[in-house]
């Protein structure tokens, strides 16, 4: 049988891909939605301040990541000890019916802001078990030499899915409230679906004898051992909690642009915009040499994108700021998750995927909870996102100097060694 050249020659690569776009259109549309309707019911129902209303976009990115970090334990070992494409779609199942009910209480008005931090949180827990599971399957399925260019398709899914969903869940927000609700349900279950189609998945054997949460602790054991992927992921994490601009769009575009809903959308939808463009060109030439100098090279364009943008008051910039705010972190995610994929054992992938995660939500989440709490102390939303870019640029550095693996990794060729898998 002739080897595949590409990832999409594989079916299961593209069932996989299929589902993951459906899923990202679906929820970031949902999320984005979520946050503004948490935002416009705490200012017109509640008559809160602005600064108290943003506050409250930072709890949201809280009540999503709780969750996340309480099941992160039990997610990644599920990952490693069971079919990752049954749990994917037990996670998108959970997710479907979270779409549903946003769909019912936003159509009948009863969308208070304890339901839906509810359903945020509910969400959280969905996510937890959908990313190990659909990230530890690709390299099941494609051979190593493709896994480059199947990781930077695979990011066309979610940056592609991320342009379309919150720019169309804006555009029918201002048109019929609970429409972007129904179009995620809808979405998710072609997500569903898609899942239903890929056969049995190969996967490493797990040891089933050892405890979940000692294999779970062994997972972190493993990337402590492995300063490199240590570096990886802690760099992911602390750059992004401290340049979270993202989770404060709301207060932008209510209050500071003065875009309304429509031009949330559009915004929101601009990170994606860049980074998809990045991961179309990724996925015709990979990035093969230096690689480690890059990623670092995109963390901190990823900062100073992110201080422009909180300076700026002309929307048009503005746009332009989020734009390459995504390209750049389309640069640094590529090239980590390449670095990540290959430079773990298969048995381990569930739990390190896992434990990536938890850091990526832990920089997401508790990065918009950042973003809201800095936004209330200092009195200001601007000050707040390039208080945070500023910050991004320096963990950048610092890391630079703590962890010289990272600019010293030259290819993707795995970076682990026989002696730091030892017990």
């Amino acid at each position: 049988m002739t080897e595949p050249t590409s990832p999409f020659q594989i079916a299961a690569f593209r069932h996989i891909w299929l589902s993951r776009f459906c899923a990202v259109v679906a929820t970031t549309g949902m999320v984005v939605i979520l946050g503004y309707q948490i935002y416009d019911v705490a200012r017109s129902d509640y008559a809160m301040s602005i600064v108290d209303a943003s506050f409250l976009l930072g709890l949201l990115g809280l009540a999503q990541f709780v969750p996340y970090a309480l099941l992160s334990p039990v997610s990644g070992v599920f990952a490693d000890r069971f079919d990752r494409r049954r749990i994917a779609l037990f996670a998108t199942l959970l997710d479907l019916l979270i779409a549903a009910a946003l769909t019912y209480v936003t159509a009948v008005g009863t969308h208070s802001l304890p339901v839906l931090f509810a359903l945020a949180a509910a969400h959280g827990a969905a996510r937890v078990f959908l990313g190990p599971s659909l990230s530890a399957m690709v390299p099941n399925v494609v051979p190593a030499p493709l896994m480059p260019r199947a990781i930077a398709i695979s990011s066309t899914a979610w940056q592609f899915g991320s342009l379309i969903g919150p720019t169309v869940a804006g555009l029918l927000f201002a048109a019929l409230a609970w429409s972007p609700h129904a179009l995620a349900t809808v979405l998710l279950g072609l997500s569903a679906v898609s899942l239903l189609t890929i056969g049995p998945v190969p996967q490493a054997a797990s040891d089933r004898e050892t405890h979940p949460i000692r294999q779970y602790i062994e997972g972190f054991r493993f990337l402590r051992r492995n300063r490199f992927l240590l570096g990886c992921v802690t760099l992911d994490l602390f750059a992004v909690l401290m340049g979270g601009a993202t989770a404060l769009l709301p207060v932008f575009a209510r209050d500071i642009l003065h875009v309304g809903s429509e031009g949330l959308g559009l915004m929101r939808a601009m990170p994606g915009a860049g980074a998809a463009v990045v991961a179309f060109v990724l996925s015709w030439k990979p990035i093969e040499r230096e690689v480690g100098t890059k990623m670092l090279v995109g963390v901190g364009a990823y900062g100073l994108a992110t201080v422009g943008f909180g300076l700026s008051t002309n929307f048009v910039f503005s746009l332009g700021c989020l734009a390459a705010l995504g390209a750049a972190d389309m640069v640094s995610v590529y090239i980590r998750s390449a670095l990540e994929q290959l430079s773990t054992p298969d048995e381990m992938r569930g739990r390190v995927g896992a434990i990536s995660g938890l850091f990526i939500s832990a920089s997401n989440e508790l990065g918009e909870m950042q973003s809201g709490t800095a936004a209330a102390l200092l009195h200001s939303a601007v000050a707040a996102v390039v208080f945070g870019g500023v910050g991004a640029i320096l963990v950048t550095i610092a890391w630079a100097f703590i962890f010289p693996e990272l600019k010293n990794a030259r290819t993707f060729a795995p970076q682990y060694r026989e002696k730091e898998q030892a017990p």
